[in-house]
């Protein structure tokens, strides 16, 4: 029975090859005492076929896979994870792009685990996706972007989803002033902060909130007082303290004369 064995060589290292040529010999017969056979081999071993090898030292080199070094994507102009932060809108889109390529690259999109069916035309160094219409439920959902053939070349987006959020003051639109009122807003949070806060700050302020889950309000009032005086309570224990100590110590230093005019008089007698 032949055998065969495969050997691993490792990409891009010469490998030796050997073919062998077979001659069949048809027309005569051979005997097997007219052969000369390697040492290894015995006379009763030889077939009617004599194989005569010829050898051939070939320099082989194995075709690589193109290296994915220096390769980089970028979505909406982003070459590293980010957030984007986005309002309850029709749609919003997200492009892929190969960068540093000179060949044709394929492109995968993902929603979170599961991949998103690309149509063709719009997988090859370059893929958009739609997201349509954007809901509450598309809120921390994340998007990435993969290179097929090495998918740890990739970029990916969280969505942040905001509500269609504004402020009122006494029912009334607020205008916010750059240098006094700062806005902060998450898909959790909708903050508002005044800055050096005056009289005319006071009244009502109300955070209105709508999204698809309803409509919702909340009402702060804000009252601003007059600084009133502080009475130095500190500075006044502080300074009886010192009267305090400086009367001791003054009595302490006299207590010999003051304990003199506490004393009876002598009593003389006169004989």
């Amino acid at each position: 029975m032949e055998q065969r064995r495969s050997l691993a060589v490792p990409c891009g290292a010469p490998v030796l090859a050997i073919s062998f040529l077979a001659c069949v010999a048809t027309a005569v017969r051979l005997k097997p005492e007219s052969l000369i056979l390697p040492p290894r081999l015995r006379p009763g071993e030889v077939s009617r076929a004599a194989f005569v090898g010829k050898v051939w030292l070939r320099m082989l080199k194995c075709p690589c896979p193109p290296s994915s070094a220096g390769l980089e994507l970028s979505v909406n102009n982003h070459a590293a994870d980010f957030t984007l932060s986005t309002k309850l809108v029709p749609a919003i889109s997200l492009s892929c792009l190969v960068q540093n390529s000179s060949q044709a690259e394929e492109l995968l999109w993902y929603r979170g685990d599961g991949q998103v069916s690309l149509k063709d035309g719009n997988k090859v160094n370059i893929s958009n996706i739609c997201i349509s219409p954007v809901n509450e439920s598309d809120n921390g959902v994340t998007f990435t972007c993969r290179l097929a053939r090495d998918k740890s070349v990739q970029v990916s987006v969280i969505l942040d989803v905001q509500s269609q959020s504004t402020w009122l003051k006494d029912n009334h639109n607020l205008t916010l002033q750059q240098s006094r009122h700062e806005v902060y807003q998450t898909s959790e949070i909708f903050r508002l902060s005044i800055k050096k806060v005056q009289k005319s700050d006071n009244g009502t302020y109300t955070c209105v909130v709508e999204s698809p889950l309803g409509y919702g309000t909340r009402d702060f009032h804000l009252i601003v007082e007059d600084k009133k005086p502080v009475f130095p309570t500190e500075a006044v224990i502080a300074g009886a303290v010192v009267v305090g100590l400086t009367i001791l110590f003054g009595i302490v230093a006299r207590k010999d004369k003051i304990f003199k005019c506490f004393k009876k008089p002598r009593e003389i007698v006169l004989s």
